[in-house]
């Protein structure tokens, strides 16, 4: 599982948590985001995000 950082606003989107406010189940892999989500914090397209190392 990876994490990926809104480049905006800094807030971090990890595979293994989801995004389950979003409609996103626990797991999801960054690729099967849907393409139209935006950060939940500021609204960011999925573009603004950048995969974190660990």
């Amino acid at each position: 599982m990876r994490t990926y950082m809104c480049l905006i606003c800094g807030w971090i989107y990890d595979e293994a948590e989801g995004c389950p406010e979003e409609g996103i189940a626990p797991g999801t892999k960054w690729e099967d985001v849907p393409p139209n989500w935006v950060c939940p914090e500021c609204g960011a397209r999925k573009e603004d995000f950048e995969m974190m190392e660990v």
